[in-house]
């Protein structure tokens, strides 16, 4: 047995997303800063939009929500009806911003796809997820595509059972350690981790990386198809070996 299917996330894996929410957050610091002296806006809004995940989800509508809340609570309710609206007008430039491909993406995923089925699972906004697969050109490229509004161990498990693959035949590939790596190295499967040159401080709460020897790091999508290859390797040697179950 060995590695059946490559899992790819999508946000700040295959387009840029953090930096068009960073440059939100940094016109939502500003807009706050017309009422309030204070150093900490980002830490409250990170605060309030970390309680808001159960009930709003991932993406651009969850945190233009928790920026409304955020900017009531920071100013006392004296923000007004304009920068309110500044703020929602924040929020719709995230849901249309572009659709930017991380420089050697699609080579890669096609590389890969050359040796491996390939499926996409990332977690948010349906409609804005589905709109940025549709605008990215890569929707072809992926047997099955999978928008969940967690990517916990259990969410990994349930896919594993539709997908049909044990936990050890399926490889993942992400920025986030927390969301796209972990969760899938404890089940007993493959990741390589791409960091983004930014992440969102939620999705750097990852704690231990269990088994790291079933991992790999890259700087650069060029190096993710000698990477899946290589663990690809190491899961035939493991399944091969005498030891193994």
């Amino acid at each position: 047995m060995s590695i059946r299917l490559v899992g790819f996330d999508a946000d700040d894996t295959l387009w840029r997303s953090e930096d068009y929410y960073r440059d939100a957050q940094a016109q939502f610091e500003r807009i706050v800063a017309g009422y309030v002296d204070l150093d900490d806006a980002g830490d409250r809004m990170h605060a309030i939009e970390k309680r808001n995940l159960a009930l709003f989800g991932y993406g651009a509508k969850g945190m233009t929500l928790s920026m409304l809340e955020a900017a009531v609570a920071i100013t006392e309710a004296r923000i007004s009806a304009a920068d309110m609206h500044s703020i929602i007008d924040l929020g719709k430039g995230l849901l249309r911003h572009p659709v930017e491909l991380i420089p050697g993406i699609r080579e890669a995923v096609a590389d890969i796809a050359t040796d491996f089925p390939v499926v996409l699972v990332t977690k948010g906004d349906l409609f804005h997820q589905e709109a940025k697969v549709r605008e990215s050109g890569l929707a072809d490229a992926f047997g099955r595509i999978e928008i969940v509004s967690e990517k916990d161990a259990a969410t990994y498990a349930r896919l594993f059972r539709e997908f049909a693959v044990e936990p050890r035949e399926f490889l993942m590939v992400g920025n986030s350690l927390r969301s796209d790596i972990v969760p899938v190295l404890a089940l007993g499967g493959w990741g390589v981790h791409m960091p983004y040159h930014v992440t969102w401080a939620h999705e750097r709460e990852a704690g231990g990386v269990p088994d790291p020897s079933r991992m790999r790091e890259v700087a650069h999508a060029c190096e993710l198809p000698h990477a899946v290859r290589e663990l690809h390797a190491s899961a035939q040697s493991a399944f091969t070996s005498p030891n193994a179950r």
